[in-house]
């Protein structure tokens, strides 16, 4: 459940074939018509703009050492005049609708802009600055017009819809894609009336605005809220490590002392392990009203324009018109499958917190169970139970070492693949490291670039993106890269990873693994532009290969002598690997309830109080249990409120039944071993979106997954 999306408003407005931006969850397809907007102030071009021609570098790669933060509005001007020609062309072809000089027409339009967008709007969650903001808040209207302008043509949509009828005469992915863009159109509008398309146009306007500056503010946010420690007494229990990088983090901001910054989530990695009770407090308390001034009032707009979107387009919510194209289809299925591990994990939580309470009480404090306690005395639980200290277990996780002795390690072993370091080719920053990833036969699959480091600017979390997406059609390979953002040390010390981002790196490879793999012909179907309920399996299913016996001997390694872990540690790290899990799974359960009950309101519910709805919808479902909150609260819930995951957050509990049961069954079939691999690329990662998604998972492991190993997994049942 780690990955998180770059979430600009563009994510949900977007859905452009050449122009796709995976990691927000866009469908994509083409843009514009004669309705295409004029009024986007000019920015004067620069002499040599690398964003209006393909780069030279392999496979496209885009050229980050040229960019000027001028080359963005040119781009994105010329981009939309030539899509806007190109659709014409289409549109306006006197030949009948076929499916080649439509559909795969489409697919090929919009280079430009595709390339624009996908370096804009990445590199805008990685090193956003004021630029950023100013051109983001310039683009996404005209954006989010300029797809208006397709999806709601009628003459487009007629060719489109003769060729959707005829569709018996297609097989195989062709027959996928013309689905894929018949239901789009549906889906956006393209049967509506003239005076409600006119309604749409301003709903998704609107909508844009806000959920720009619902991400814009949560960036904001980053820079601002920070908790700045004079004396270094109060850091009493961090590691010198930690207190070096908090230091390091201040200088960096131009400030004095000890700076901490937030990370994404309600619950910060830092509370395992202060002593002082009053900054836990103030450090939670920082986290958990994070953007409730600026993002509240948003939070509630936002939802009520996307309820009166869905009830414009015949359906009764938003969370009913969001699923209709995902795997779970309906809300009373997502609801369903929620509920039912609910009162589960929330029994687990409890016998949790009975043991943290009496820790407490251990340690001499008479105060009850705060949500800013929890961590900090579980791991005096977690210490006591399983005779572990996280300070034992980091020096056997360095960063260098877990990446190739282990990730890198673990994917020859499952897929016969190799990763030579790319320093020839430019990064957007000094910490990025480029890789080239090539098959057990010597032939190149694509180029991977690695970001692991928190910085300012940078959005919080852990996501994957796509540079350029593999295609046949259009003769290209993938390049994606991760993100992460794991604290950087201070100068000259090593990077020294905890097991929850040891984990993290290998979901998000999973992610990436399924981008390189990719096999398909048409771009709209290609990598990770799946349902968001099966996109994240692969990674989930990726993360299991970072504990597996033979994995960990190779990669577990102490960084000073080399000696490996000892197995006495290893088990201890192995065993309390579901400890917590009733937490765990109760924060996360709060946040997929939130964001389901904030996309199930009617289009004329009027809220005024965003924390009385939170409290509300929590109780609704049992999870109104103060000790342990929701990973993600309301004001800072990017993957529902900046686009790509609203009404999908459950996503990663339903995916997740897919990974534990496909590792289940690789387990069972051998484990790490070639077969096992190539099957699984060969089924799963390289099909992308190109057939039946539960199909692909039949054609592994020969059967739908059932949640009996997720269960088990969590340590909920045994």
């Amino acid at each position: 459940m780690r990955k998180t999306l770059i979430t600009t408003a563009i994510s949900a407005a977007l859905m452009l074939s050449a122009c796709s931006e995976p990691s927000k969850n866009t469908t994509p397809m083409s843009q514009a018509t004669a309705e295409t907007p004029t009024t986007m102030t000019k920015a004067p071009a620069t002499a040599a703009n690398v964003l209006l021609t393909p780069s030279p570098l392999q496979y496209m790669a885009p050229q980050f050492d040229k960019l000027q933060g001028s080359d963005y509005l040119p781009a994105f001007e010329q981009g939309m005049q030539a899509h806007k020609a190109e659709i014409a062309a289409i549109t306006n072809n006197s030949d009948p609708a076929t499916f080649e000089n439509t559909i795969v027409a489409l697919e090929k339009a919009g280079a430009i802009l595709d390339r624009t967008q996908r370096v804009f709007f990445n590199l805008s969650g990685l090193i956003s600055d004021d630029n950023f903001t100013r051109v983001e808040e310039q683009i996404v209207p005209q954006l989010t017009a300029h797809q208006d302008n397709i999806y709601l043509d009628e003459k487009l949509f007629a060719r489109i819809q003769a060729i959707y009828k005829a569709k018996a005469a297609l097989t195989g992915e062709d027959l996928r894609l013309v689905e894929v863009y018949y239901d789009r159109f549906v889906r956006a509008g393209a049967e509506l009336s003239a005076a409600d398309k006119t309604t749409m146009r301003e709903l998704n306007g609107e909508l844009a605005k806000l959920e720009t500056s619902f991400s814009q503010n949560l960036l904001k946010s980053y820079k601002e809220d920070v908790i700045i420690v004079e004396d270094q007494a109060q850091l009493d229990g961090l590691s010198d490590n930690d207190i070096a990088s908090l230091a390091a983090a201040a200088k960096d901001a131009g400030k004095n002392g000890y700076m901490i910054t937030l990370v994404n989530t309600t619950t910060q990695p830092l509370l395992a392990s202060l002593k002082n009770r009053d900054l836990r407090k103030k450090l939670w308390e920082t986290s958990a009203y994070r953007a409730m001034a600026t993002n509240a009032p948003l939070n509630i707009q936002i939802a009520k324009l996307r309820a009166q979107k869905a009830k414009l387009l015949g359906y009764s919510t938003w969370a009913a018109y969001s699923l209709g194209d995902q795997m779970a289809k309906t809300p009373e299925a997502v609801y369903g499958i929620l509920d039912d591990l609910a009162p589960k994990a929330l029994v687990k939580a409890k016998v949790e917190a009975a043991d943290i309470q009496a820790e407490i009480v251990k340690d001499g404090q008479t105060f009850e169970l705060a949500p800013w306690d929890w961590a900090y005395y579980a791991e005096k639980v977690r210490k006591a139970k399983y005779d572990l200290d996280d300070s034992q277990v980091k020096p056997y996780f360095e960063m260098n070492t877990v990446l190739n002795d282990g990730m890198f390690f673990a994917m020859n072993k499952l897929y016969g693949i190799t990763v030579k370091p790319r320093n020839d080719l430019p990064v957007w920053h000094k910490d990025v490291s480029a890789y080239e990833i090539f098959n057990q036969d010597g032939s190149s699959i694509g180029l991977f670039y690695l970001d692991l480091y928190a910085r300012q600017g940078k959005q919080g979390g852990a996501w994957m993106d796509e540079l350029v997406s593999q295609s046949f059609l259009n003769n290209t390979k993938p390049v994606v890269y991760n993100a992460l953002n794991v604290p950087k040390p201070a100068e000259g010390q090593p990077t020294l990873m905890t097991f929850d981002e040891v984990s993290t790196l290998f979901h998000e490879f999973g992610h990436a693994i399924h981008g390189l793999y990719s096999q398909v012909n048409y771009p709209s179907l290609a990598g990770t532009l799946t349902a968001r309920d099966f996109v994240e399996f692969p990674s989930q299913a990726n993360e299991d290969w970072s504990i597996d016996p033979q994995v960990l001997a190779n990669y577990a390694k102490h960084y000073q002598t080399g000696e490996p872990i000892p197995a006495e540690l290893l088990a201890k790290v192995l065993k309390a690997h579901t400890f917590n899990q009733g937490f765990g799974t109760v924060e996360y359960l709060s946040a997929a309830l939130l964001d389901m009950e904030w996309h199930s309101i009617a289009a004329d519910t009027e809220i005024t109080d965003v924390a009385a709805f939170e409290k509300q919808a929590l109780a609704k479902h049992g999870l109104d249990y103060a000790p342990v909150p929701p990973r993600y609260k309301t004001t800072y819930f990017s993957h529902s409120f900046g686009g790509g995951y609203s009404a999908g957050y459950y996503a990663y509990l339903w995916t997740e039944v897919f990974a534990a049961d496909a590792f289940s069954y690789m387990m069972s079939h051998g484990g790490l071993t070639l077969e096992n691999g190539q099957k699984y690329r060969d089924t799963v990662l390289s099909k992308g979106n190109s057939q039946d998604l539960m199909q692909s998972y039949i054609d592994f492991a020969g059967k739908k997954p059932s949640t009996e190993a997720l269960l088990m997994r969590r340590g909920l049942v045994h």
